[in-house]
């Protein structure tokens, strides 16, 4: 058997080993897991499964502990050698995760599922069980999102009868984006009892002049990089805008991004108990959730 047969041979035994630990594992529910985005990680740890996760990405920040985890590079690019080395029977990949890369680690043989960006609540939750399923944890999964759902239905019972706002949620500057029916972030204005003034819109793509147009009552920005001051930027500039509702009101708002553009089902109420106070700052009492 000549060097390169060897290699071969080498190569073909450490897929096939590699697929037996995988599947051994998920008889039981993973034990070394790899997240390829922030939200597989929070997830993770909120299923109290966080000292299975043996590596996530640089952008995985919450909860404290995640920073800690070994970094297997961003979420549109992971290094494949750095995923090996932590040895994974599970790799949750995200909808920004490159095709390629998956498919590379399935053919190595890791078990690979993808968890496409929830387009609702209900939608966070079903991952939410479906992840617990797969640690092995779902009965504790469909208890977390059981507390979650009484939550939610706790929030709109405050504010039942209270008048809707028409609301901006601004989840991005260049270009200007805002939410809309086709993300989940759309729940927290519909469930908070808020009007999704970009309700109409396929695409959050949007500029000033619709919003300007809508003259929101509210707007909540929550767009990423708020750490370096862009979301105070933009604070700014909706203020220099006389005409709108929400600047004649000192009703434009700065929020977490984090929370809103990338839920648990537990965050997901908290947050909307934030964005309702928002909406409707009367039903303040009893707080439901804090402004971060």
């Amino acid at each position: 058997m000549n060097e390169i047969s060897r290699k071969w041979v080498l190569f073909l035994f450490v897929i096939v080993l590699v697929s037996l630990c995988c599947q051994c594992a998920w008889a039981k529910g993973a034990r070394r897991i790899v997240s390829l985005g922030p939200t597989n990680t929070e997830n993770v740890f909120l299923l109290g499964a966080g000292d299975r996760l043996v590596g996530n990405t640089r952008y995985c920040v919450r909860p404290e502990a995640a920073r800690q985890k070994a970094k297997i590079g961003s979420v549109m690019q992971v290094s494949i050698e750095k995923i090996i080395s932590l040895q994974p029977d599970l790799i949750l990949a995200t909808a920004m995760t490159q095709p390629a890369q998956v498919r590379q680690l399935q053919q190595i043989g890791y078990q690979v599922v993808r968890f496409n960006q929830p387009t609702s609540f209900v939608e966070i939750c079903s991952h939410f069980i479906e992840l617990g399923r797969l640690l092995g944890l779902e009965e504790h999964a469909r208890h977390i999102v059981a507390k979650a759902q009484k939550d939610v239905t706790l929030i709109q019972q405050r504010i039942a009868g209270l008048p809707p706002q028409k609301v901006f949620l601004q989840i991005g500057t260049t270009p200007l984006f805002g939410s809309t029916p086709e993300s989940f972030t759309h729940d927290f204005i519909r469930l908070a009892g808020g009007i999704n003034i970009l309700a109409d819109q396929g695409r959050g793509t949007t500029n000033r002049e619709k919003i300007i147009a809508h003259n929101p009552d509210l707007i909540i920005i929550a767009i990423m990089g708020s750490e370096s001051g862009i979301a105070a930027e933009e604070q700014f500039k909706w203020q220099q805008i006389p005409v709108l509702k929400a600047t004649q009101a000192k009703r434009i708002e700065v929020i977490n991004p984090n929370l809103v553009c990338s839920p648990s089902p537990a965050t997901f109420a908290q947050t909307l108990g934030v964005i309702a106070e928002l909406i409707h700052p009367v039903s303040a009492a009893p707080k439901l959730g804090i402004k971060d």
